[in-house]
């Protein structure tokens, strides 16, 4: 019976998705160009590089010798394998979803149990430095200060996640054994083993991560659009307003303005429009715009979480403790937000300091470049890589002469 109930909910709200599509084809169609827009110049030429240095580190085996080094280290603290510690690094430079790709990834190989790969990928989804700096702090807020704390409180949050979810799940390993050699020697060993293992060509490796890479990518660009057309659809019909009409209660508790209502509600389907609504809003306290952008940002939006719920059904890892993470850690964002608001931006205002002391300017300027130079060529980038893959793949499925 409560499968034929979710059937019904399920096939219903698909039918009043085509009947908003069919009511307002202009709304939609804008919509749907502003994520293609999104996804073809900025996410696709910034996350692609990474991908494909991923897979060819996890393919030449430099991720089984940082496993064995980042063992001891990675287990005691949160219960997962030492490459855990690659997944983590590789997440927070490259952002939504790269965490959940490389866990994926690393299941897929055996290198993760389950409950492993499910705690792994809690905590190593994050957003990157890049898009806090330079396209929420500079973009919407126009404050490179604001990025300081938004960064802080986005990552000790997701430290404070992988803490919690160490308690997660039965273990199903034994602890960290002593180490009888060098484990420098076990980490090149290790990678030695791997590597002949699976053992192929440089040129046969490249191919496959710039394939992999590619209908990843375009995986996240479907979901980007898709979410980028309901949400406006949602906006359009109000169901956006009657929404935040219920939230601003929840919101009230925490002594936050009503007007902070509707971009929190935007923000739990895109992140992007969300912290652009929030950073706008008015009647609100530069800190209140804070608090919840933060909570956006690491909560990541129903977008991102269609993206890596997509990605981990591929390698049979379960969606719900992720999904009960990002609650968790959209809580301890805005709270470290909260908490780092008086010392990280407060008190060096007052004390007539643009930036505290311990950060150069230059760890600022540098991901606004580097967005400033993905929006100017991103296009070209995914351009070129999408005529490879056409080309590639045309190659491949070519009938020998």
């Amino acid at each position: 019976m409560k499968e034929k109930w979710k059937t019904l909910l399920l096939s219903s709200i698909i039918i009043c998705l085509c009947i908003a599509l069919l009511r307002y084809p202009q709304h939609s169609f804008e919509a749907a160009v502003r994520g293609l827009h999104m996804w073809w110049d900025v996410v696709f030429p910034s996350l692609l590089p990474f991908f494909i240095v991923s897979e060819i580190l996890i393919g030449f085996g430099v991720v089984h010798f940082l496993g064995v080094l980042l063992e001891p280290f990675m287990r005691p603290l949160f219960k997962v394998p030492g490459i855990g510690g690659f997944v983590w690094a590789m997440g927070m430079a490259s952002g939504y979803p790269a965490g959940a790709k490389l866990t994926a990834r690393l299941r897929q190989q055996q290198q993760l149990s389950a409950i492993e790969a499910e705690r792994l990928v809690s905590f190593t989804n994050s957003s990157n430095p890049l898009f806090i700096f330079g396209a929420i702090s500079v973009g919407f807020f126009h404050n490179p200060n604001i990025g300081i704390i938004l960064a802080l409180s986005h990552y000790l949050g997701n430290i404070c996640v992988g803490l919690m979810m160490r308690f997660y799940g039965k273990d199903e390993s034994n602890a960290v054994q002593k180490q009888t050699k060098s484990l420098l020697r076990q980490a090149f060993r290790a990678m030695h083993e791997t590597r002949l293992k699976h053992s192929q060509a440089i040129g046969k490796l490249l191919g496959d991560a710039v394939r992999s890479s590619i209908q990843t990518l375009l995986m996240i660009g479907g979901f980007i659009i898709l979410f980028s057309v309901l949400n406006k659809l949602l906006y359009i019909t109000n169901i956006t307003k009657w929404l935040a009409d219920i939230v601003q209660y929840a919101l009230a508790f925490f002594h936050l303005p009503s007007e902070l209502s509707v971009p929190f509600i935007a923000g739990l389907f895109e992140i992007t429009l969300g912290s652009q609504m929030a950073s706008e809003a008015t009647n609100a306290t530069l800190l209140q715009k804070v608090i919840i952008t933060s909570f956006i940002l690491a909560f990541g939006g129903f977008s991102v979480q269609a993206q890596v719920a997509s990605i981990l059904a591929e390698a049979h890892i379960r969606f719900q403790p992720f999904f009960i993470a990002r609650i968790f850690h959209g809580f301890f964002a805005a709270f470290f937000a909260f908490i780092l608001w008086k010392p990280l931006y407060v008190q060096p205002l007052e004390s007539a300091e643009t930036l505290p002391v311990w950060l150069p300017e230059a760890t600022i300027r540098w991901p606004i470049l580097y967005i400033h130079w993905i929006e100017q060529y991103g296009f070209f980038v995914t351009a070129i890589a999408c005529f490879l893959y056409v080309f590639s793949a045309f190659r491949r499925e070519k009938p020998p002469v």
